[in-house]
């Protein structure tokens, strides 16, 4: 789906344009309209359904032709929320433009005790999107609107993430019975995990208590479960290296990451979906979309960096600092590498190690980028085809 970009759909005509910004709810939308020709905005409150949302904006179009102004383009903007970009897409079919705001990238009041109502709110987007047509880039950011199938993609690899977070808090739940009886050693995850459990003794000698090994049992159950479910989403993952010819050019970046020492499908599957099949207009844009750009403070007489901004996609933020470890390990004559510890070298230990680790990400995250697009390998990388 194309991306709209203020100053790249020209200048607004105010005399044949309707600027609109929508505040979602479970129940009721909230829309506050910017009509042609007409010096002041109104606020509609319309039921959470987008053919009765466009059949209202039809209706505005009909009330501003009766007034003798023909409408040629309708703008409208949202918050990226939980509703995701079904309504952005919808809308799109219609012949509506359409921009989502990255919600924290927008002004805020800072008074203590600020009024804050749907109305506030939907009038604060409309504000903020007549600044940014009007080529003020830097009121907002606005998020790239993934197609449908972009969003059917990274559902599995989503998935996966979802179960092996439920593995972990039945393997932390296991282990913290067993705590409160003195058993240590348990491991859940082996295939022989009912086994210990019926060999597990307390301190004394004594077997675990009847009701403590059925809630276990009961535990060993959803595991089973849930590691059978995670096999099935691994195994359609893993299935796209195993063809003869990729599908797709995202299968063919996954495919080209993997090649890479150090990267494995799950790594490679999660940074095509979330960030590769995306456009970036350079590296900087690409640093912010997934948080690991600076937020420098200079303000007076004092300078200071806080670290890196937060505010991205944090699937590949956290991805890429884990990423850039292994990289150290399994790419240890690499460029990159060479550049941590240059500088880890330089300046010390500890502390240091962690700011600069972030920092080797950024810069992995970006060759890496460069990689898939362009087929630049990154300086001093190995293949796994030459490594073996």
């Amino acid at each position: 789906m194309s991306q709209f970009k203020g100053s790249a759909q020209g200048a607004v005509d105010y005399n044949s344009t309707i600027i609109a910004a929508l505040e979602l709810s479970e129940k009721k939308w909230v829309l506050a309209v910017q009509l042609p020709g007409v010096d002041r905005h109104s606020r509609h409150v319309l039921d959470a359904s987008g053919g009765g949302l466009v059949s209202f904006v039809e209706r505005l179009k009909t009330r501003c032709a009766s007034a003798g102004r023909e409408v040629a383009r309708v703008i409208l903007t949202h918050e990226a929320g939980r509703d995701g970009f079904w309504l952005a897409r919808f809308l799109a079919r219609q012949g509506i433009e359409v921009h989502v705001m990255q919600p924290s990238s927008l002004p805020v009041d800072r008074r203590a005790r600020r009024a804050k109502t749907d109305k506030i709110d939907v009038e604060m987007l409309l504000r903020t999107l007549m600044a940014w047509l009007r080529g003020e880039p830097r009121v907002c950011s606005m998020v790239p609107i993934p197609s449908e199938a972009d969003e059917e993609a990274r559902r599995a690899h989503r998935e996966r993430e979802d179960l092996t977070r439920e593995r972990r808090s039945i393997v932390n739940k296991i282990d913290g019975i067993l705590a409160t009886l003195g058993i240590r050693g348990y491991k859940a995850l082996r295939r022989d995990r009912r086994e210990q459990l019926s060999c597990a003794r307390q301190p004394g000698g004594d077997p675990i208590p009847q009701k403590a090994k059925e809630r276990i049992e009961r535990l060993l159950d959803r595991l089973d479960l849930v590691l059978k479910l995670i096999d099935q989403v691994e195994s359609a993952r893993d299935a796209v290296l195993k063809k003869d010819a990729p599908a797709d050019e995202a299968e063919r970046k996954i495919r080209s990451l993997t090649a890479l020492r150090s990267i494995g499908p799950d790594t490679a599957t999660l940074l095509v979906r979330e960030a590769f099949v995306r456009q970036f207009r350079n590296r900087r844009a690409l640093a912010g979309y997934v948080g690991l750009g600076g937020t420098p403070f200079s303000s007076g007489g004092s300078e200071r960096e806080q670290g890196i901004g937060k505010d991205g996609n944090r699937r590949v933020r956290a991805t890429m600092v884990e990423l850039a470890w292994t990289w150290l390990r399994w790419q240890p004559d690499s460029a990159l590498s060479g550049w941590f510890r240059a500088r880890v070298g330089a300046m010390g230990g500890g502390r240091i190690r962690k700011i600069m680790i972030v920092a080797l990400a950024r810069k992995l995250l970006v060759a890496l980028w460069r990689y898939v697009m362009d087929g630049v390998i990154p300086e001093g990388a190995i293949l796994k085809v030459e490594a073996a």
